[in-house]
């Protein structure tokens, strides 16, 4: 049966509304969406990251935390390779070329870690370069992102966003499972080998990047010194933006907010040793957490997208504590005195924080892409951006100092629950600051593209470190 030339436009206006969130189906786009699962696909190392480390390295939770935030440096130098990649063209291209170094540098530090890595300094290292592939397509294509999201209208505000966070969450998806499943049956080192081949995708679609070259000058010093011109005018246009108050407030409320210790390391240490959750099982709590991170996508695009930022930031700060503290049940095997399995605490624990955390993300993330004037695109999100990837390094750390401090080993979790009780009500400390995010402010009807200045709280991707601060650990 032949279908109508009608009704073949319905179906496309259906998958183009339905899937794409009201965004053209380029081949481009494809591209851009295909970076981001790529970022979540790679989670299926994350879990035999953390075996091989623990077990293989046999490093202590202090000294885990400790490298976590090491191996994050480059996420704070994500300014440097946006202004790189605005300033400095390669054969004439801002883009294409650095997506395919980046595909190149992230396939190379998972099989280093597959072959040569045997020590806690060179898994350091490794760890460090795959971070930093990451860290450059991110820039990358977080500038794609921002330059056609300049374009949106007030209607289609943040649907760009929650489509590229949304393939993200799907890569995530569609690996959580198979990252415990296949530690059941195979080495760590079997999966970093498998994960080696999925940078390479990056470096494939980065030929699909629509990108027109820059004007080719005559002679090298010509070109030298337009490029300087460039570099300058960039400065300028930084400095003017970062200077304004609208922007470093809000940037210093999410640093706050960001820094605060986290007890993942040590909660990873917890649920292997003292509760005995296999990788199998881990794989499915990572799939729970997957799940959530779309579901919180979901919800923002459907219910949220128009709430003020104060009212989500302020309510899912206060309800992630309060719900935060209920692993206390567990380090504490209250659970099961109320009869609740320690598997199912976990999930259902693990799903409810992903959800807030999620829809705390994404309308900074929406806002923020609205704020980068033309020509720095990538180098303004990237300075934004690692603000608070500095401060969840300091999360890591002050997470390592105390867990030191409390005497929390790779046996010993005596102390866990205070550790716990600190690390949550120390979430609630950037509340008196509220006032530092702007108030929900409408656009001008003639300029829709300027809103009120936005910060966007970078979540380092999942592919090289566990979860964020303000997420369950696996």
């Amino acid at each position: 049966m032949l279908i109508s030339s009608s009704g073949l436009s319905k179906v496309k206006d259906s998958v183009k509304e339905k899937i794409f969130f009201g965004q053209e189906p380029s081949t481009e786009l494809i591209a851009i969406l295909t970076v981001y699962f790529v970022q979540g696909i790679l989670g299926l190392a994350r879990l035999a990251v953390s075996f091989f480390l623990k077990d293989e390295l046999g490093l202590s939770p202090a000294d885990v935390s400790a490298l976590f935030g090491i191996v994050a440096l480059p996420w704070i130098i994500k300014p440097v390779f946006g202004f790189i990649s605005d300033g400095l063209p390669i054969f004439g291209y801002r883009r294409r070329p650095y997506l395919i170094l980046s595909g190149i540098l992230g396939a190379t530090s998972w099989i280093t870690l597959a072959t040569v890595v045997h020590t806690a300094w060179g898994a350091t290292c490794a760890i460090a370069l795959g971070s930093l592939s990451v860290a450059i397509s991110d820039v990358i294509v977080d500038s794609l992102v921002v330059e056609r999201a300049r374009a949106e209208s007030q209607a289609e505000a943040g649907s760009l966003q929650s489509l590229c966070w949304g393939a993200s969450s799907v890569g995530g998806l569609i690996t959580a499972y198979f990252s415990g499943l296949l530690l059941q049956h195979f080495s760590t080192h079997t999966v970093f080998w498998i994960t080696a081949s999925f940078p390479l995708i990056v470096s494939v679609v980065a030929w699909y990047i629509s990108e027109l070259p820059v004007s080719k000058l005559d002679d090298s010093k010509s070109a030298l010194s337009n490029n300087w011109l460039t570099v300058k005018d960039q400065l300028k246009q930084l400095r003017q933006a970062i200077t304004q108050k609208s922007i470093w407030l809000p940037a210093a409320f999410v640093f706050i907010w960001q820094a605060t210790p986290t007890a993942d390391a040590a909660f990873f240490f917890f649920t292997t040793n003292e509760l005995g959750f296999q990788p199998e099982f881990l794989g499915r709590v990572r799939l729970v957490t997957s799940i959530a991170s779309l579901v919180g996508v979901w919800i923002f695009q459907r219910f949220l997208k128009t709430v003020s930022f104060r009212v989500i930031f302020g309510w899912s700060t206060v309800l992630s504590a309060v719900l935060g503290m209920t692993m206390l049940l567990l380090v504490t095997h209250t659970n099961r005195a109320l009869g609740i399995d320690d598997r199912w605490f976990s999930l259902g624990d693990s799903l409810v924080l992903t959800v807030m955390g999620q829809i705390a993300y994404m309308p900074v993330l929406v806002l923020a892409a609205r704020l980068c004037p033309p020509g720095v695109e990538a180098t303004l999100f990237a300075v934004l951006m690692s603000v608070s990837n500095l401060a969840s390094i300091l999360s890591y750390q002050l997470g390592a100092a105390l867990m030191h401090l409390l005497g929390i080993t790779q046996n010993n979790f005596s102390n866990l629950w205070l550790l716990v009780v600190i690390a949550n009500l120390s979430t609630l400390l950037p509340l008196p600051f509220l006032n530092w995010l702007p108030a929900k402010e409408e656009p001008k009807a003639s300029q829709p593209q300027e809103t009120a200045p936005q910060w966007m709280p970078n979540l380092v991707p999942a592919t090289l470190i566990p979860e964020p601060a303000k997420e369950p650990a696996d």
